[in-house]
């Protein structure tokens, strides 16, 4: 069953919202910085890299620990400076939150709803929003800390947890790269195939990550994707 509940959670049928999203492939597409395979492998391995060091110390700190699950959210709120990537984030962040919680019974996993469904518009919570300190905070719901807390909550070990953050990360951008005709879905999958490898290294790079890791390695990524939404036309969210 173990098995059974990665393979649903990894499914593209799973409505967790990444399809809405190109990390920042589009904009790179569109500026012309992806024109060619090896440029695109070169930046699903950034992704990749990005991934590891941006989202797994979250996603780590929020699995082991996810009664601090505010902590992990603030930081990871204040770490994504770029406007379309926050967004993103907490877009993504909830719809996998309120997904697994209309699948799945687990009271953790409704209690973390209702407090992400208390912040209106996907902003972050303003001081004015904040309750008294004897009550939760509203959460930004941001996509990695959440990812710790809901997978912890449904029972999947961290070590896979961590194969999936980047495993889908890869797929996000090839699947991406597919529908804005950048390659094709023959190729997209065997450089899916040849990012294991890199995936593999690089989970044993970041074998041991906490909050105080989190590092920006893909800065030029981060500025494209920022450019996203004065793309004069776009197919995907971010």
């Amino acid at each position: 069953m173990d098995d059974v509940l990665v393979w649903q959670l990894v499914d593209s049928a799973f409505p967790t919202g990444a399809f809405a999203h190109s990390l920042g492939l589009e904009s790179a597409w569109q500026h012309g910085e992806v024109a060619s395979r090896d440029e695109l492998r070169r930046f699903v391995e950034a992704t990749i890299l990005q991934a590891a060091s941006g989202a797994l110390p979250l996603v780590d700190a929020a699995w082991r620990e996810p009664g601090r699950i505010d902590e992990w959210d603030a930081l990871n709120d204040a770490f994504l400076t770029n406007a379309v990537a926050n967004r993103a984030s907490r877009q993504q962040g909830r719809t996998l939150l309120a997904s697994a919680a209309r699948i799945w019974s687990s009271e953790r996993l409704d209690a973390l709803l209702a407090r992400a469904a208390s912040t209106p518009n996907l902003q972050p919570p303003t001081p004015k929003a904040l309750p008294n300190a004897n009550s939760q905070a509203p959460l930004c719901a941001h996509v990695a800390p959440l990812t710790g807390a809901v997978f912890a909550a449904l029972g999947v070990p961290l070590a896979t947890t961590r194969r999936m953050v980047l495993f889908v990360a890869a797929r996000g951008v090839l699947s991406a790269a597919v529908r804005l005709g950048v390659t094709g879905s023959y190729d997209a999958q065997r450089l899916q195939s040849e990012s294991a490898e890199w995936i593999a290294t690089v989970l044993l790079r970041y074998r041991d990550t906490g909050p105080d890791d989190l590092a920006q390695t893909a800065p030029l990524i981060d500025i494209l994707q920022g450019a996203h939404d004065r793309l004069y036309s776009r197919l995907f969210q971010s």
